[in-house]
């Protein structure tokens, strides 16, 4: 049987930490679509003894981590203005 969208992107946040982009591209999938899917996925998990873990958004020029929204990629770091902003990473340990 195949698995579905959501059994495979499971599967690959259990190799590696991968941004909602980075699997959206690997899944042929838009990064929304892809966030709704993680959403549902870090929900079942919640009945396992598993968990999603995020690392956060990162500023590259003063290393800020304190955004607001966790999930989605700032356009620019609130701190130094700088808009070269690391997005979210996910996980599943």
């Amino acid at each position: 049987m195949e698995r579905t969208t959501r059994e495979r992107i499971t599967d690959q946040l259990r190799e590696e930490a991968l941004s909602a982009t980075a699997l959206a591209a690997e899944f042929a999938l838009s990064t929304p679509t892809t966030l709704e899917h993680i959403e549902h996925i870090a929900a079942s998990l919640e009945e396992t003894d598993e968990q999603l873990l995020v690392a956060p958004p990162e500023c590259a020029d003063c290393g800020f981590t304190d955004f607001d929204d966790r999930l989605n990629v700032p356009s620019r770091c609130p701190d130094c203005h700088s808009e070269d902003v690391t997005p979210p990473a996910f996980r599943i340990e």
